[in-house]
């Protein structure tokens, strides 16, 4: 009898110890969103304009 408390003693020991823990929390990452940037109607206008303005200015002299 004293062998079968022993073993029960032992295999609740080792349970307690085993769950004392608990479970781990849920780890969420969160989520990356990457926006492009907008770029405006005038940007691509610009260069060709500066261009145009060069000439001229250069065609004046």
């Amino acid at each position: 009898m004293k062998k079968v408390a022993i073993a029960a003693l032992i295999a609740a020991a080792a349970a307690t110890t085993a769950s004392a823990g608990g479970l781990d929390p849920v780890v969420i990452e969160p989520q990356v969103i990457v926006e492009e940037a907008s770029s405006s109607s005038a940007g691509g206008l610009i260069v060709p304009l500066m261009l145009i303005a060069i000439i001229a200015v250069v065609a004046s002299s």
